[in-house]
């Protein structure tokens, strides 16, 4: 059976998708259909906004509803943004976690979209140059680096409660960069341990 919703502590996560516009190498996914006991590889199709929404529930028994699957939520962001309403309306708080290619994935700008529907919006960084992003991420699309970073500006401009997070595995110099060019897009770092 397909797994669209799991806990991992006091949040819970939501498996809308498997498609991703990245491949990264460091990726929980790569080789495994399961994470912490959940079999995240989604089998039968991806799942309804209405599924998803009943299987959440009354949303403020969670700490966070966090979008964070098999895959990059951003490709079903109608269905993403109907399930933060009722998340909303249940009393419950919301996360992205995203490889910031929402934008370049749908041709138009979403982040208006985002405003007054996400809490917090993770954005992996995972490298400090487009030549080092497009070998650990290995994007699908080009300009995938640059529009990551746009991305992650336009959610600063919009005032949403943003940040950018990389993994340890990149190594000391590089997560100083990474640093670096937050900083430069004005939103903060948070450096996070491999998942293995």
């Amino acid at each position: 059976m397909d797994t669209y919703t799991y806990s991992i502590g006091n949040n819970l996560y939501l498996n809308l998708t498997n498609r991703c516009s990245n491949r990264c190498t460091f990726c929980v996914r790569e080789g495994k259909e399961t994470y912490e006991g959940y079999a995240l590889w989604l089998r039968g199709g991806e799942p309804t906004a209405e599924t998803v929404i009943a299987q959440i529930g009354d949303a403020s028994r969670f700490g966070e509803v966090v979008f964070c699957g098999f895959g990059e939520p951003t490709y079903r962001l109608d269905d993403m943004l109907k399930i933060c309403t009722h998340v909303h309306k249940t009393g419950g708080k919301t996360r992205l976690n995203t490889n910031g290619q929402g934008s370049l994935i749908h041709g138009y700008d979403i982040v208006p979209l985002l405003a007054g529907n996400l809490d917090g919006i993770n954005i992996s960084l995972n490298a400090p140059t487009e030549e080092a992003y497009n070998a650990v991420c290995r994007p699908q699309r080009g300009g995938a680096f640059r529009a990551m970073l746009d991305f992650a500006a336009a959610c600063r401009k919009e005032g949403l409660n943003a940040w950018f997070s990389v993994v340890d595995c990149i190594g000391a110099e590089a997560v100083e960069a990474c640093r670096n060019l937050a900083n430069e897009v004005g939103l903060p770092l948070r450096v996070r341990p491999m998942i293995e």
